[in-house]
């Protein structure tokens, strides 16, 4: 998937927010990203995966938690 399918993609299932990480990213305003692993970024797996790989390709560090590590911060 190119830049501009992934966008498109994300502007017809109403994904602003992901398409605005993906903007911070090109300007470098995001250097890491954490989330749970299980879950992702959207609900569709291929989608998903293109969006993970964008992001890497723009030098966004993914940090891959559990469900359990998101569990324990919640309670402290």
């Amino acid at each position: 998937m190119t830049k501009e399918e992934i966008l498109q993609a994300l502007q017809q299932k109403g994904l602003e927010e992901i398409t605005e990480l993906i903007e911070d990213a090109e300007k470098g305003d995001l250097e890491e990203l954490e989330l749970v692993e299980s879950i992702g970024l959207v609900h569709d797996p291929l989608l998903n995966e293109a969006v993970l790989q964008l992001l890497q390709d723009l030098g966004v560090e993914l940090i891959f938690v559990t469900d359990d590590d998101e569990d324990e911060e919640e309670t402290e």
